[in-house]
């Protein structure tokens, strides 16, 4: 199974690694080796396998991935064979960005592709679904939502013969964290401050705080769990900056907590801040992601953790591609 990695940040780095720990693992399945990893400065290729635990060690030494200056992502993928793509370039809600384009290409030339880039699922995820089924190729994507929580493969593979009626969850541990701290009886700023200092947040939050990333992770959950044909743009979206010290107080009087709360069935689809009663799996405190999956048979099924992560994302990525070589084989 040769391997394409597009995207050698943090996420990329820990598969990487993944795929050195695991390597007795993944033996069994035969040869399983990475032949191309690319960033946007640079990419390194060998049709013989590159050594994994050298790729990391040359990104953080020298900020590049490989020795040779980068093209494009998509002259890297034509000029490599490979078996799967590992798509884990930074998210473009906008357009897709390269991650789009990436699949795509992988896609349109049979290869499986695992992603965790919300992006291209955000905005095309029927039609990449369809390019998939027509190039006999497989799309896996569970790290895309909740990082090492397991929602997706559980609704779809665990939960066959459930009607899954809602998805209800906290979906982005930063908005979780800041909420978390206000709490305790900090305001928003200095709540968003603190998240900034400890790399929970970004310079610019507004991906977080603006409830975007969370909306990006309930329209994969719509089109994957619930088969619809959603986009970002058919969710309705509040943030967490308008949330007040005194809100937070009068929720505290009711023995409520707020969180940011994305709800998914077949008819809604939303993002805001919600009240929730203290106790309940949803007044999760700290960074940590949890999802309450309202079931026809067996009830109310809560899961959680942690929704990002070098190793955490990175062990999404790799239980997708035991399970394309499970089919493959």
């Amino acid at each position: 199974m040769r391997i394409a990695i597009a995207g050698f940040g943090t996420v990329g780095q820990g598969f990487a690694e993944v795929i050195h720990k695991k390597s007795e693992l993944l033996s069994s399945y035969g040869p399983v080796k990475i032949v191309a990893a690319f960033d946007s400065k640079s990419y390194a290729a060998d049709e013989n396998g590159l050594d994994p635990v050298a790729l990391v060690k040359n990104k953080l030494a020298t900020g590049a991935v490989g020795d040779k200056k980068m093209k494009s992502g998509i002259d890297v993928l034509g000029s490599v064979g490979y078996d799967i793509l590992v798509e884990v370039s930074p998210t473009d809600i906008e357009t897709g960005g390269d991650g789009l384009r990436h699949i795509e290409y992988s896609l349109k030339h049979g290869k499986d592709v695992i992603t965790v880039n919300k992006g291209p699922l955000a905005l095309r995820f029927r039609e990449l679904n369809k390019l998939a089924e027509r190039n006999n190729a497989i799309l896996r994507f569970e790290g895309s939502v909740g990082g090492a929580m397991p929602i997706i493969n559980l609704c779809s593979e665990n939960l066959k013969g459930e009607r899954v009626k809602s998805i209800r969850g906290i979906f982005n541990g930063t908005c979780n964290f800041i909420l978390s701290r206000m709490d305790n009886g900090l305001p928003f700023e200095q709540a968003l401050k603190e998240a900034q200092q400890l790399g929970y947040a970004e310079s610019d939050p507004s991906y977080d705080i603006d409830g975007i990333d969370t909306a990006c992770k309930v329209v994969i959950l719509a089109n994957s769990v619930f088969r619809r044909n959603v986009k970002f743009s058919d969710v309705s979206i509040t943030g967490i900056s308008s949330v007040s010290p005194e809100a937070i107080a009068l929720a505290a009087d009711q023995e409520m907590v707020i969180r940011l709360v994305g709800e998914v069935s077949d008819t809604v689809l939303e993002v805001s801040p919600r009240l929730v009663p203290k106790g309940h799996p949803l007044s999760i405190a700290g960074t940590m992601n949890t999802a309450q999956i309202m079931t026809d048979l067996a009830g109310p099924i809560v899961i959680f953790g942690k929704g990002a992560g070098r190793m955490e994302t990175a062990s999404a990525i790799l239980s997708d591609l035991i399970a394309i070589m499970d089919r493959r084989r």
